[in-house]
């Protein structure tokens, strides 16, 4: 597994909630509420842990919790947009079809015959669905759907995902409608 790989970005935290050292947690768990139970949360680079003493759902993906040390607004206000990290080894494996965005990044786009299409920059997704982006072999990026007809395989031992891109998406005009 890459190096990029062996920290996974599991939430961020939000806006203070309240004035008794309560927060909001964006969660990037497939289950919101999951991530209260994560022992070994902590920054980027794993030198400030966090703890989760108790949270709540709030709505989707967001949840207020009390975080072990944070006992007052300012505290908690310190916290917005910091980034929560666990180690890969901590996470229960994916499910087939399921994959880590650590996983992805970093991996070799390539057409059906083989021939290089360039390598996973990152993975976005605007709400409707996982978008890869892939920097090109011969410059430029391009985004693709990380969908079964646009990556119909993903090789995560071997790095590497198939791409079939969208015409629209290859740089030809889509016909007019």
């Amino acid at each position: 597994m890459p190096d990029n790989a062996s920290r996974i970005l599991v939430g961020r935290f939000g806006a203070a909630h309240g004035v008794r050292g309560e927060v909001r947690i964006k969660s990037y768990t497939a289950d919101p509420m999951a991530l209260a139970g994560y022992a070994g949360l902590s920054d980027r680079n794993g030198a400030r842990a966090f703890v989760i003493e108790s949270a709540r759902p709030v709505k989707d993906d967001v949840i207020v919790a009390r975080v072990k040390g944070v006992n007052d607004r300012s505290a908690a206000e310190a916290l917005t947009n910091l980034e929560i990290y666990i180690a890969r080894d901590a996470l229960p494996p994916p499910d087939e079809e399921e994959f880590y965005v650590a996983d992805l990044i970093g991996m070799r786009a390539e057409r059906a015959d083989g021939t290089p299409f360039g390598v996973i920059s990152n993975v976005l997704n605007f709400g409707a669905g996982d978008i890869l982006d892939i920097a090109l072999e011969g410059g430029g990026a391009r985004l693709v759907p990380f969908t079964r007809a646009c990556a119909p395989h993903v090789d995560v031992k071997g790095r590497r995902v198939t791409v079939e891109p969208p015409e629209e998406v290859e740089g030809e005009e889509a016909p007019d409608r």
